[in-house]
């Protein structure tokens, strides 16, 4: 995927973001599911399985992904294009919770700023800006 693209992506992450309050309320009826799942650490191969096993985010079938998105993994970034492609589209079915790896601090120790700039050696830093904006 392009930088620009990953950039559009997380501004229009940001600006949706800003918008929601601190906590959110999630609920739902009896004879709805929502899926809560956590600590993905960039095992993308994890992300695929729970949809897999649950289906993909829709108007049926909501999501709570409590943080933990990033590091460790060596796919993260890859995770958090699909988790905030999800967020556009279902607003009101994928709720994300940031975890501590969605931390500046913790990012630099574990894989995930190294990673974004041998990933994109060009706009590297810029979108590592942005995703720390974002989280």
């Amino acid at each position: 995927l392009h930088a620009r693209y990953v950039l559009n992506l997380l501004h229009e992450t940001r600006k949706h973001l800003k918008q929601l309050p601190n906590i959110s309320h999630v609920s739902t009826c009896y004879s709805e599911e929502v899926t809560v799942c956590g600590d993905l650490h960039g095992q993308l191969d994890d992300l695929f399985l729970i949809f897999y096993k649950n289906g993909l985010p829709s108007p049926s079938k909501s999501y709570v992904f409590n943080g933990d998105f990033v590091d460790r993994g060596k796919q993260s970034l890859e995770i958090l294009i699909i988790l905030f492609t999800f967020l556009l589209i279902y607003p009101k079915e994928v709720h994300l919770n940031r975890g501590n790896h969605e931390d500046h601090m913790v990012n630099l120790r574990y894989w995930f700023c190294a990673g974004l700039s041998v990933m994109s050696r060009v706009h590297g830093k810029k979108i590592l800006r942005m995703f720390q904006n974002v989280f």
